[in-house]
């Protein structure tokens, strides 16, 4: 009797140990899974952050140009001719700076967003082109050119539209 009892604690106690190890590896895989997961979200925050920051960057710059383009209409009311050339002037000037702001946020999303948005970022930045040559053919002189340069926004504010639906889109999938 003592012999089956000993065989039976054995038994018991080996049961135990395989138990208690069975158990510590399910709970170290389900904290491993979970850690893995935290990870996860983490990173897609992350992610989704960066390329927010660097969505609303290029919006506030395009709205910053789109603001301009309003000033270079309004400069070319200007009756006196002088006055006017040195306000289509000055303006010339301060769009190439916020066109140098523009093209580096451009790269940007370039590197962080994703390939529409960077896609739709370059059409932006490349439809400031049309209201460049505008301005420098009124500040040249050119008939019709102020018409020109007016013409020139729509193009370039649908630009601006189709970026920030995009980015839209691209934030929402990067959600999910």
């Amino acid at each position: 009797m003592g012999d089956s009892t000993l065989w039976v604690a054995a038994l018991t106690a080996g049961t135990a140990v395989l138990a208690s190890w069975v158990t510590s590896r399910g709970t170290y895989r389900a904290a491993r899974i979970q850690a893995d997961a935290a990870a996860a979200t983490v990173q897609a925050d992350r992610l989704r952050a960066t390329r927010r920051s660097a969505y609303v960057d290029v919006i506030e710059q395009a709205q910053r140009m789109g603001d301009l383009y309003w000033k270079v209409t309004d400069a070319d009311r200007i009756q006196d001719p002088v006055e006017r050339l040195a306000a289509l002037r000055d303006l010339r000037i301060r769009l190439q700076g916020e066109y140098a702001v523009l093209r580096q946020r451009v790269w940007v999303v370039d590197l962080e967003g994703s390939a529409e948005a960077a896609a739709a970022a370059d059409r932006l930045r490349l439809a400031t082109g049309d209201n460049w040559r505008a301005l420098r053919a009124m500040i040249e002189g050119e008939e019709g050119a102020g018409q020109r340069f007016d013409d020139c926004y729509r193009p370039f504010w649908e630009s601006v539209v189709t970026f920030v639906g995009l980015a839209r889109t691209a934030l929402h999938e990067a959600r999910t």
